[in-house]
């Protein structure tokens, strides 16, 4: 099982963001990737999830274009955007009870307030979502990484509005996935201590 990316191109209204993008990741490990503003990090995650089409090349789950096999490829997929995906209206609870839904998977309630207490959150389980800080909600949304069965984590700038702690916190998170044989693609200005063999670096930069 692995992800395999071939020639891909992309481009925003006429501007060519990148072209000639190659690589594949497997299990076991995390790709950082890198680049300047308006590189096209965001673009390459989204088209990644399927959410944008390139102007060329291809994208394949184990060894099959994502786009013919998407109902299972979106089931071993979890990915985190700028924005939280939560409704503010419902609790931590509630919402991640409706994405584990969305993405085809059954996860207790206990699950959740296990997870939500890792994350700090214990005690904010019926707290609706917009009475949280957006440090909070940030971390409700990172929730799902300790309740999903995802085997691929796409994550932009996870690690935003987290305090230290919750910074520490994720990393260790994100190195257990790896090791359990999980892959992570993510991109973050802040430094990453991954061990080297685990992770790929990747920059935009000498694409554009």
């Amino acid at each position: 099982m692995s992800l395999c990316v071939s020639q891909l191109q992309c481009s925003r209204g006429d501007i060519s963001l990148f072209e000639g993008l190659s690589f594949e990741l497997k299990p076991g490990q995390l790709m950082w990737l890198e680049g300047r503003n308006g590189s096209g990090k965001t673009t390459l995650l989204r088209t990644l999830c399927g959410l944008f089409l390139p102007d060329k090349g291809s994208v394949e789950w184990d060894g099959e274009p994502t786009k013919s096999v998407m109902d299972t490829f979106c089931r071993k997929l979890l990915y985190l955007g700028h924005q939280n995906a939560l409704k503010l209206d419902l609790n931590p609870v509630e919402n991640l009870q409706t994405l584990s839904r969305l993405s085809g998977q059954t996860v207790f309630e206990e699950q959740i307030e296990i997870a939500l207490g890792q994350l700090g959150l214990a005690g904010y389980e019926d707290t609706p979502v917009r009475k949280l800080s957006q440090g909070q909600q940030r971390r409700v949304a990172l929730s799902r990484l300790l309740v999903s069965d995802a085997s691929l984590w796409i994550l932009d700038e996870p690690l935003v509005a987290l305090d230290i702690a919750a910074v520490e916190l994720l990393l260790s998170i994100l190195v257990k996935h790896v090791e359990q044989g999980g892959m992570v693609i993510l991109t973050t200005h802040q430094a990453l201590p991954i061990p080297e063999e685990k992770m790929v670096r990747l920059s935009l930069d000498q694409y554009a």
